[in-house]
């Protein structure tokens, strides 16, 4: 099949040879086509719409020995499919376009796909939104020679752009007709899918779209821009390329689309860091050993692009500690404790960390992953070493203290890690990197060990708070509990007495068990 490629563009020609590719490009329909949507098939008679719809409607209803004859008697057949119902129609007993509520058109296309042959019998009565393919034949090219026009109509024009994509990626990559398993995302707006190639080779769809258009909330910018959030997939492009040229184990990108966000990742598999009673420490371990690595070596603070200049590691600056720990006042205040903290409390809470974080210019810099903890690391037992730990979350990496990555994991968000097994952790990170550097600073670091602990998971509330109100994702109250308490231990170093008095004095609930 030979897809002739115009991008930006509601229309789309495929040249097929025979009927098995015509069919190749039914199957294909099928794996992006819906409830609800209309798809209409023209050409002369002969030409293959029937042909073309019933491999449509055998693909989706998953019985390849299905009758699906041409309605052209009966005008419309319905049948059911795994998803959703399909109605196949024929117009062409059609005279006038109100001859169709009489067969119960206007009702057809209620949480069914609807295939209609002859469309143009039925006048103003399609689909706003709609795919549009026509048939033609070529004799000098084949008997059996066919090209597809397709056309989308309304949102299916973006739709059909992004099939286009889809297409090109997967054939950039050798995953040509792969098929789509979807797969859990994270909190980010990030989706995923494994591909799963008939030849048993396995590879990641992975969706970050840019980041969208946001309201202005301070210094004339969105909050996404002042926590250095990654602003697009160029930021995952660059830091993965800087991983895996320092020899560790982020995946290979096979293909990539910046514009729209899409990439399809070397699939590093599925084996965690944990198991059911928590954390595997050796694992965990060799994670830490990951970042004594990083954290015992300069770093540059750009980062080539493989397309051509350099991607800057944002640093992670007092505003955007600030606005995060704001997350706390803005959700898990009035969602969670039940209070709505006046302007007065809010200001004495900002006084409070720049107090804290007084003098953090002067901390050592270093890469923080900044989501560096169970959920996003892979166990690679058939690897070496360090790249035993597979990398998956990187794109919003900013140059911090080496103790933020630290504290993600050892102060793991998603599961307990029991205090005994923290101070087991840390002693590991601190042996590693004094083995390395004869002069490190393990006071200094526990000190900021303590402050980065305590604004990580000051955010968490916030955003946990968040992601249940405003996302309808329940789920993650659960880890609030878990959270409090790291917050309470991280409360208690003494560079952190303005934070505590704060918490004491406007919200005293979190200080408490449970």
């Amino acid at each position: 099949m030979r897809a002739a490629k115009a991008p930006g563009n509601p229309e789309w020609h495929i040249d097929v040879a025979d009927e098995e590719q015509l069919t190749a490009v039914a199957d294909w329909l099928a794996g992006w086509l819906a409830a609800g949507d209309m798809l209409t098939l023209s050409g002369e008679l002969g030409a293959g719409k029937t042909t073309l719809a019933r491999a449509l409607v055998r693909q989706l209803t998953g019985d390849p020995a299905l009758e699906v004859p041409s309605p052209t008697f009966t005008l419309m057949q319905t049948y059911d499919g795994k998803a959703f119902p399909i109605v196949h129609a024929d117009l062409f007993r059609i005279h006038d376009p109100s001859e169709l509520s009489e067969i119960g058109w206007d009702d057809a296309d209620d949480g069914a796909l609807v295939v209609v042959e002859w469309p143009e019998r039925a006048g103003a009565n399609l689909a706003e939104h709609r795919l549009d393919i026509t048939i033609t034949g070529d004799s000098a090219k084949g008997p059996e020679f066919r090209r597809i026009r397709l056309f989308g109509h309304g949102r299916f024009a973006a739709r059909l752009a992004r099939a286009r994509l889809f297409e090109r990626l997967f054939a950039d990559a050798g995953f040509t007709g792969a098929t789509r398993v979807h797969m859990q995302g994270d909190a980010s707006s990030r989706s995923f899918e494994r591909l799963l190639a008939a030849d048993g080779r396995s590879a990641i769809l992975m969706i970050m779209p840019p980041r969208a258009t946001a309201p202005i909330v301070r210094y004339g910018k969105p909050y996404g821009e002042i926590a250095r959030l990654a602003p697009d997939i160029r930021a995952f492009d660059a830091m993965d390329h800087g991983l895996l040229n320092l020899g560790l184990s982020a995946p290979k990108i096979y293909a990539m689309d910046v514009a729209t966000g899409t990439a399809i990742l070397e699939d590093l598999g599925s084996e965690p860091v944990t198991n059911a009673d928590g954390p595997i420490i050796e694992r965990y371990q060799v994670a830490l050993d990951v970042l004594a690595q990083l954290h015992g070596r300069p770093l540059p603070t750009t980062v080539p692009l493989p397309d051509g200049g350099d991607y800057a590691i944002p640093p992670f600056d007092y505003q955007a500690m600030l606005i995060e720990v704001e997350l706390l006042a803005d959700w898990y205040a009035p969602h969670c404790a039940k209070i709505v903290l006046p302007a007065s409390a809010c200001a004495a809470f900002a006084d409070a960390w720049r107090k804290v974080l007084s003098g953090h210019e002067a901390w050592p810099k270093t890469w923080a992953l900044r989501d560096f903890h169970s959920p996003n690391l892979i166990w690679l037992e058939h690897r070496d070493g360090l790249a035993r730990i597979g990398l998956v979350d990187f794109q919003d990496a900013v140059l911090t203290h080496p103790a933020y990555d630290v504290v993600s994991l050892a102060q793991d968000a998603r599961l307990d890690v029991s205090d005994a097994n923290e101070m087991k952790l840390l002693g590991h990170y601190a042996k590693a990197r004094r083995q390395a550097d004869s002069e490190f600073d393990l006071n200094g670091f526990l000190r900021a060990y303590a402050i980065l602990g305590t604004q990580r998971n000051t955010k968490l509330l916030g955003i946990f708070a968040r992601l249940d109100k405003r996302d309808r994702k329940p789920a993650y109250l659960a880890h609030l509990p878990r959270i409090r308490h790291y917050l309470r231990k991280n409360l208690a170093h003494v560079a952190l007495e303005p934070v505590r008095n704060w918490y004491e004095t406007h919200l005293p609930s979190v200080l408490t068990e449970g």
